[in-house]
């Protein structure tokens, strides 16, 4: 099935995924290092009376960046038609539109449009970069030391005959019977002393638990921040199939917690399953002619 630009532009929605193939070098250096039948991917963002738009990634800076104002390389903003001719005409690519299935909802759109805002800008990476940020992407993250020790834990408790325990809790009467009366003398002699101690105690601690509230704000604020941070530092560099991936994930149509860099853009192409939430699925792909300039 095929359609043309026009067609395709007043079909595409929020989150309709455009697929790109070329044969250029770069394009192939793309596929190789990907492992992926395309070399491009970008995701359609449809808001109200504005003009489709395309978001992605790229090494060129021919169109304005309709979010900035300005010309530049890596993640943009592009008009949906503008940016389509760019790369049929003047990168040679062929152009699929896969739809998303059922269509973003407004709480959808409010999270494309602040993931637009966090990652518009940010620079694409380098050919070598793109290849070993693959790679990294499919290896599994190992454990630390101590996360494995826990299922190691437990031991077997051997059976014991009912005649064995018999004698035990005999045994075991007597000398809790003796245990029991000196640990009331113990504990008689001790409780005058442990009332001081707790006293004191208590003073100490309702002094610091003060200081240790602003303390534990701190750290849990200095968290929030470290872990903001060291987000934006994964993404310092983003390729296109990444830029998507991460609106999907904001979007709520991927789990939350794998690594940007596991996606390619072949995983959204009709042969990869991207196993989507909430029952969303992206359609077959459309082929799209686009007309020569």
């Amino acid at each position: 099935m095929s359609i043309s630009l026009d067609e395709a532009v007043d079909l595409t929605r929020t989150g309709d995924v455009w697929v790109f193939r070329g044969r250029s070098v770069p394009d192939r250096a793309i596929q190789f290092t990907t492992n992926s039948p395309v070399n491009h991917v970008g995701m359609a963002v449809v808001l109200d009376d504005m003009p489709p738009l395309m978001w992605h990634a790229e090494l060129g800076k021919s169109l304005p960046d309709l979010w900035s104002g300005s010309h530049q390389r890596g993640v943009q903003l592009h008009d949906l038609r503008d940016a389509v001719s760019v790369w049929a005409n003047r990168y040679g690519q062929r152009a699929w539109l896969r739809q998303l299935d059922p269509p973003a909802d407004a709480e959808m759109e409010r999270a494309v449009l602040r993931t637009v805002a966090r990652l518009d800008g940010t620079p694409f990476p380098s050919t070598a970069q793109l290849a070993w940020r693959w790679v990294r992407g499919r290896v599994p993250v190992l454990p630390r030391p101590g996360q494995a020790v826990s299922r190691f834990a437990s031991r077997a408790i051997p059976a014991i005959h009912p005649r064995d325990a018999d004698q035990a809790r005999n045994a075991s009467q007597a000398r809790n019977a003796s245990q029991a009366r000196n640990a009331s003398q113990a504990r008689n002699a001790s409780q005058a002393r442990n009332a001081s101690q707790a006293k004191n105690a208590s003073q100490a601690r309702n002094a610091s638990q003060a200081r240790d509230a602003g303390q534990l704000k701190d750290a849990r604020q200095a968290k929030d921040t470290s872990s903001a941070a060291a987000r934006e530092r994964a993404l310092e560099t983003a390729y296109c199939a990444e830029v998507v991936a991460v609106t999907y994930e904001a979007m709520g149509l991927l789990p939350a917690g794998r690594r940007p860099n596991w996606y390619d853009p072949g995983r959204f192409w009709s042969g990869d399953d991207l196993g989507l939430a909430a029952g969303a699925r992206l359609g077959a792909e459309i082929e799209v002619r686009v007309p020569s300039r």
